[in-house]
């Protein structure tokens, strides 16, 4: 007889308490198998995949594994290194045809021809004219002169020339009213010409814009000079583009006043130039005027500028500026740029002779 005070004994074994069934992934698949003390991978539906998480060959339509998604089509936070969205370009980081509304791509500038030139963005950048288009009838070149009424010659200081004495070629900055650099003048001559003729010296003169291309030629040959001698008068011939004459500047004789004549391509007198009795700049501006044929109207100037003691004293570096009225033929302002030149190398550069 069983006693009642004992536990009673099971018949059989007892099953297992039931464990729940593992969660598989979508599709039917088992589980991986991972490593203890790592985490399961996290399986998501094909649509419901968070950013960055897209198994290879699960990106869904519109979707693009990193580094191929098509210009544009980058999401927020995934732009790859070196690209930006759009309107975020760092200056200087645009990439073809991605510049903003209302901004430019840079201006390549030609080696050397700006070598002492501020980069942009920085203090005393110096800024560029932009060019004209649609004037009619005007040598390649000379559209910036369509527009403008004044001009400003600034010849730049040469250490080597300050510091030596030697006669180097001379270089000029030609900038408009506003202080844009137009064109870059620079001399071409030989060391012994500079040297042994001083002043008097021929040149050839190169005149550059800012997109680095050739426009103008000046080209003064070698003549003595002497007030009493009218058969050995200066001139200077202009010509742009280069080998294509469009005007020249011709010494006239005179026992008092310094005098020159503007021609045209057709070696026909077109306006007079009349400087001072006495070329002397001691603390002041000296003006050259421009004048009719008959010498009764004033139409404009070139003035050589004081640049203050110390510099007048110590280098041959001049500042000048030219005025002419706005509705002159280009062909003639070009002239009366090379009339500065001219006026410049006959009455205000040193000779070292």
């Amino acid at each position: 007889m069983d006693d009642p005070g004992a536990d009673p004994q099971p018949s059989e074994t007892q099953p297992p308490a039931a464990q729940p069934p593992e969660t598989q992934p979508p599709g039917g698949q088992p589980p991986v198998a991972h490593p203890p003390g790592t985490q399961p991978a996290v399986a998501f539906s094909p649509d419901c995949y968070p950013y960055g998480a897209y198994p290879p060959g699960a990106y869904p339509p519109g979707a693009y594994p990193p580094g191929a998604y098509p210009p544009g089509a980058y999401p927020p936070g995934a732009y790859p290194p070196g690209a930006y969205p759009p309107g975020a370009y760092p200056a200087g980081a645009y990439p073809p045809g991605a510049y903003p509304p209302g901004t430019q791509p840079p201006i390549v500038q030609p080696p050397g021809a700006y070598a002492n030139q501020v980069p942009p963005g920085q203090k005393g950048a110096l800024q560029m004219m932009p060019l004209p288009s649609g004037i009619p009838d005007c040598p390649p070149g000379l559209e910036y002169l369509a527009q403008i009424d004044q001009l400003l010659v600034h010849q730049q200081v040469e250490l080597l020339e300050v510091l030596t004495g030697f006669e180097t070629n001379n270089k000029y900055q030609i900038k408009n009213s506003l202080g844009q650099l137009v064109y870059f003048a620079a001399e071409e001559n030989d060391f012994c010409n500079r040297n042994c003729c001083g002043n008097m010296r021929s040149f050839d003169m190169k005149i550059i814009d800012n997109l680095g291309q050739e426009v103008m030629t000046l080209y003064r040959p070698l003549k003595c000079t002497g007030c009493c001698c009218p058969c050995c008068l200066q001139e200077l011939e202009v010509m742009a583009p280069p080998g294509q004459p469009v005007g020249s500047v011709i010494q006239t004789w005179d026992l008092c006043l310094p005098k020159f004549t503007i021609q045209n391509e057709k070696k026909e007198p077109v306006l007079k130039i009349i400087g001072p009795c006495c070329v002397c700049n001691c603390c002041s501006d000296i003006d050259f005027k421009v004048t009719n044929l008959d010498e009764t109207e004033t139409v404009g100037k070139i003035t050589k500028q004081w640049t203050g003691l110390m510099r007048e004293s110590f280098t041959d570096a001049d500042n000048f500026g030219i005025q002419f009225p706005m509705d002159l033929d280009v062909k003639i302002k070009a002239v009366m740029l090379g009339a500065c030149f001219l006026i410049d190398y006959l009455f205000f550069e040193k000779n070292n002779n």
